[in-house]
């Protein structure tokens, strides 16, 4: 029990977190993590905070980000570790993927407006002050406001298909995305692969072309996965030839079901992601 755990997938207030990176530094040395990545949605505003912070804790900092991409019109996440966060081209991308989360939080502004009579234009604005602004932010806002009980209700109420407040998103194309990460020289992993609405073959279908495209690792251990997740995650490491990373996705301490860190164990044949970390990492 007393072995470090690892948690290679976090949030912090730069994205759509509810602590600082300082404070989430400060969490997950309380529960023992040894190994702590930043992965911020589009942005690397808060590793420089969080690197310092595991300096002052002695935890192993490996800085992050966390990419949206369109895969055949579906949202997918890549995680990026070990990112370079003055490398030029990403720093280009991540500032233009930035812009377009602003124009299209303001559009849902504009709808909220018109068409369910919301103070949109001001929730927008207010939720567009974070270094990467997310509808969550807006949802928060909602419940903020009195217009939902809680994130899920503003959701489902406001601002998911058929909504008021819906705007598809429009992210860059997955290919584009795993060529920013390699020009970067990071470690793409692709997140929460069970949670894609896939099936089995387009699920293989994606993992391939992620392989293809210099993808290291596939998240094979998250909190919430089910035992037939994690085989199915763990089948398609093998098949691929991927390493498995661990995370929690953390977002926010009030939600008690993903609290930060993962054990190192893993599926028979897995290999973990740690063995291809830098042992340079700062």
């Amino acid at each position: 029990m007393n072995e470090p755990l690892v948690d290679f997938h976090t949030h912090s207030h730069c994205s759509d977190g509810i602590l600082s990176p300082t404070a989430l530094v400060e969490r997950a040395r309380t529960r023992n993590v040894g190994t702590l990545a930043l992965t911020d949605h589009d942005t690397t505003a808060g590793l420089d905070e969080a690197g310092a912070a595991c300096v002052a804790q002695g935890i192993r900092f490996v800085p992050g980000v966390e990419l949206s991409a369109n895969w055949r019109g579906q949202t997918i996440h890549v995680v990026g570790l070990q990112v370079e966060a003055t490398h030029a081209g990403l720093g280009e991308h991540v500032a233009a993927v930035r812009a377009r989360r602003r124009e299209r939080l303001a559009e849902i502004g504009e709808r909220l407006e018109k068409k369910a009579r919301l103070p949109g234009r001001e929730l927008a604005a207010e939720a567009g002050e974070s270094p990467s602004p997310t509808r969550l932010h807006l949802a928060r806002l909602l419940v903020a406001r009195g217009h939902a009980r809680d994130t899920q209700e503003a959701f489902d109420r406001w601002l998911n298909r058929d909504k008021a407040g819906h705007v598809p998103a429009q992210w860059p194309e997955f290919d584009r995305v795993m060529s920013v990460l390699r020009d970067s020289r990071a470690l793409p992993v692709l997140a929460h692969p069970h949670r894609y609405r896939l099936s089995s073959g387009q699920l293989r279908e994606l993992t391939a072309a992620f392989a293809r495209d210099g993808g290291a690792a596939l998240e094979a251990s998250m909190a919430g996965m089910s035992l037939n997740d994690a085989d199915r995650i763990a089948s398609l490491c093998r098949k691929f030839d991927l390493h498995a990373s661990m995370g929690s996705d953390f977002h926010d301490p009030a939600v008690p079901w993903n609290p930060l860190g993962r054990w190192l164990k893993l599926a028979a044949g897995l290999r973990p992601v740690t063995e291809l970390l830098n042992t340079a990492a700062r």
